[in-house]
């Protein structure tokens, strides 16, 4: 579906403007070049880490009765993780069917996406420590909440 949406705007703006639309393909095209290595190398990096490291050390720390430990780990993994979302979620979908809670990964995911401990440097350089640093804090508050609710609602939170 969102293929044939795409094909039908660029179609539209074609119409519209041939030459910006040309313009904007090129543009794309050669950023989706210039990206490709670096996104397969981290397809490739977690692909190889999920081989590597067990199942069962896998489920002994983030699967069903993880609980806050489990919650715990992932969102200190997820905050020191870079990674973009279509690389995270599919992750997601693995580790669950490998049997780690939902909750688990609602805070792997969630910090993933809103901590960014390694691109601390670059934000404290635009952005000052100040508000680096509360927007981190926030960003994890969030996760932690989101993913607390995630386990109340999959009941899998064990106090």
């Amino acid at each position: 579906m969102i293929y044939i949406l795409t094909a039908v705007l660029i179609i539209i703006l074609a119409i519209f403007d041939y030459q910006k639309t040309l313009k904007g393909i090129k543009i794309g095209v050669k950023k989706l070049l210039k990206n490709t290595p670096v996104f397969l190398n981290m397809i490739i990096l977690v692909a190889v880490s999920l081989h590597y490291i067990s199942d069962d050390l896998i489920l002994k720390y983030l699967g069903r009765g993880s609980g806050v430990l489990g919650m715990a780990i992932s969102s200190i993994l997820g905050s020191l993780t870079l990674m973009p979302g279509f690389v995270a979620f599919p992750l997601a979908g693995v580790l669950i069917s490998k049997g780690v809670n939902h909750t688990v990964i609602a805070a792997f995911t969630t910090t993933l996406m809103m901590v960014g401990l390694v691109t601390y440097p670059i934000e404290k350089e635009y952005f000052g420590v100040r508000i680096t640093v509360i927007r981190n804090l926030i960003g994890f508050l969030i996760a932690i909440i989101v993913s607390l609710i995630i386990g109340i609602f999959y009941k899998e939170l064990i106090f």
